[in-house]
């Protein structure tokens, strides 16, 4: 090799050589995949004991709506899954499957297009309608004649199941076609020669409506017998708050890994850092990754699958506007924060930027996040999105205290190396190869229902230019 410059002969040592010699500065490894996790740092943790958290709530006699499941294989082929026809109301907790699917054979797909109205505010209940695909909007006239639009009914809602507890059951308001779809829709002749023909179908509903029957709050539970605004001295109701008799109980799931090292690279190389800790840290974060992907999605206590559909509401045209993030607000008291992936924030601002508003910002633990309304909107890339460029927002009200929801872990485990977390060393193998594994502990719960609401079906495709 020449050690002349192109100037002439090199008058001292090439820096290239010198690095042989010289020791380097070097960073930890660094990882990609990690995130903010503001779900995992928002979350007040509970930690349970015993590995089990019971949320003991009031009786509640309203029952909720659910939404039924439909497959479409085709303009021509649309069917109800028929265990799901138990998420109407009046079906909620009946288990014929036979029945069922009677029931579900009843309906027949119809085709829409925007604009047809489906059904005629004062006009008599006649069908059962089950949206499969496409978007209705339900239309009343205001005081002074407008027309108003109350809400959007969208893929899997239902209509017309509420005349059960009516004798004279008329449709409240119209409902029309915002875009082309199709509906399933059943005659209500055929569910009567059904219901006619079961015993067990008959007492079931009429179960159903002996419930819908009994005084309850604006919430559905059972209602406290309170007497106010009295005078003189009149005899005072006794009364007493009922219990739900089968709360529901969240079971700590688990994430795990074995973390695999060789006892060479163990024991050669540690200087000037440790490779246990880094191949751990590295472990840990990727855990704890997974550990907010469950809370969110996974489908027995993620939060985008339990949360009711009572508090699931639809944007009003698409992009996610004020007006939607106004309504997902209302819903509960003291909405402490919002989650939405990062991609559903862009939408937002383009909207605001199209109002000529300017969204404000909050400052948590030294950060500027983005807010509305005061309630700051945290990213999170693991809110799904799907084929068509949709994806959801929640709200949140968080802590025991607020009745809102919370993390669940267990504190205290042997080996711990975070809380919710522990490593424990489990041999060296004949290959000279020690094995860690890796457990972190969790779950989150919902106290009660409207601690949680999610906006859905949040259109975040750029419009076109």
């Amino acid at each position: 090799m020449s050690t002349e410059s192109s100037t002439g002969p090199r008058l001292s040592l090439d820096t290239r050589a010198a690095r042989n010699l010289a020791t380097t500065t070097k960073t930890r490894p660094q990882m990609q995949a990690i995130t903010s996790r503001w779900l995992l740092r928002r979350l007040p943790w509970v930690d349970v004991r015993g590995g089990t958290y019971r949320v003991n709530r009031r009786l509640t006699h309203r029952v909720g709506r659910g939404r039924v499941s439909v497959v479409l294989n085709g303009a021509d082929d649309v069917r109800i899954i028929p265990e799901t026809l138990s998420e109407l109301p009046p079906l909620r907790g009946f288990d014929d499957l036979e029945m069922l699917r009677a029931i579900a054979s009843t309906f027949a797909p119809r085709e829409f297009q925007a604009g047809d109205v489906i059904a005629e505010s004062g006009a008599p209940i006649t069908e059962t309608y089950i949206v499969a695909r496409g978007r209705l909007d339900r239309l009343a006239t205001g005081a002074y004649g407008d027309t108003q639009l109350l809400g959007v009914i969208t893929d899997g809602e239902h209509l017309g199941d509420e005349a059960l507890a009516q004798e004279s059951p008329h449709w409240s308001c119209t409902v029309r076609a915002a875009t082309a779809g199709t509906i399933l829709v059943s005659p209500w002749q055929e569910f009567q020669r059904l219901f006619d023909g079961s015993p067990a179908l008959r007492e079931h509903v009429e179960r159903y409506l002996e419930e819908t029957r009994r005084p309850v709050n604006r919430r559905g539970e059972a209602a406290v017998a309170i007497a106010s605004g009295h005078v003189g001295e009149p005899v005072i109701d006794g009364t007493f708050v009922d219990y739900d008799l089968h709360p529901r109980e969240y079971e700590l799931s688990v994430t795990q890994s074995v973390l695999r090292i060789h006892t060479r690279v163990a024991d050669l190389y540690n200087d000037p850092m440790s490779q246990l800790e880094q191949q751990l840290r590295l472990t840990v974060h990727e855990i704890r990754e997974r550990e907010e992907w469950e809370l969110l999605n996974n489908r027995e206590f993620g939060l985008l699958h339990n949360a009711e559909y009572g508090q699931r509401i639809s944007t009003w045209s698409g992009p996610p506007t004020p007006d939607d993030l106004d309504d997902l607000i209302s819903m509960r008291r003291k909405t402490r924060l919002l989650l939405a992936h990062p991609k559903a924030i862009a939408a937002f601002f383009r909207e605001c930027n199209k109002r000529g508003l300017v969204p404000g910002s909050a400052d948590v633990d030294g950060h500027e996040i983005p807010a509305w309304r005061g309630v700051p909107i945290f990213p999170c890339g693991k809110i799904p999105i799907s084929e068509h460029h949709t994806t959801s927002i929640l709200a949140m009200r968080t802590g025991e205290e607020d009745q809102g929801v919370v993390g669940l872990y267990q504190t205290g485990l042997p080996e711990e190396h975070e809380p919710g977390l522990n490593v424990r060393f489990m041999g060296i193998n004949q290959q000279a190869v020690m094995s860690y594994l890796v457990s972190a502990y969790y779950s989150a719960a919902i106290l009660v229902p409207d601690a949680i609401g999610i906006l859905e079906n949040v259109d975040i495709a750029a419009p076109r230019v």
